[in-house]
């Protein structure tokens, strides 16, 4: 059965619409480019869940029900999607995942910035995940 990518699509578009927002955004005015940012950050938040709740759902799918249950961590996770050919470097992942919690748990500016850039990073490999779920999945 092939899965339903329409939420895993929309926030992949949503955080790429984002980011290229920010990257061409006049940095004259820093409060405007500080809530750009902002918004790229929560975008990137969204698309990671999806991205790994989505990866989850395929192994559940695909594998038996030992194998698809064996990941009891996201790290387990995206080690067992690499080995699947989801992704290709689970090390990505984690620090995705530890940018993800750095967002949500504190907040100031110098964090900001590292989680801005870190979904810049992200959003190549969410869309090669989506690729690779498509071709998986039809």
């Amino acid at each position: 059965m092939a899965l339903d990518l329409t939420n895993l699509n929309n926030a992949i578009d949503a955080l790429e619409r984002s980011v290229n927002t920010a990257e061409t955004l006049d940095k004259s005015d820093p409060f405007l480019t500080e809530v750009v940012r902002a918004g790229v950050i929560q975008q990137f938040e969204v698309a990671y869940e999806q991205s790994w709740k989505m990866i989850r759902r395929w192994l559940r799918e695909n594998y038996s029900i030992e194998e698809a249950e064996f990941p009891r961590t996201r790290k387990e996770l995206f080690r067992h999607a690499a080995r699947a050919g989801l992704i290709e470097h689970p090390e990505n992942w984690f620090s995705y995942g530890d940018a993800r919690n750095l967002s949500t748990n504190t907040y100031n500016q110098a964090r900001a910035e590292e989680v801005y850039k870190t979904a810049l990073t992200f959003l190549k490999d969410a869309r090669r995940l989506q690729k690779n779920l498509e071709s998986l999945s039809s």
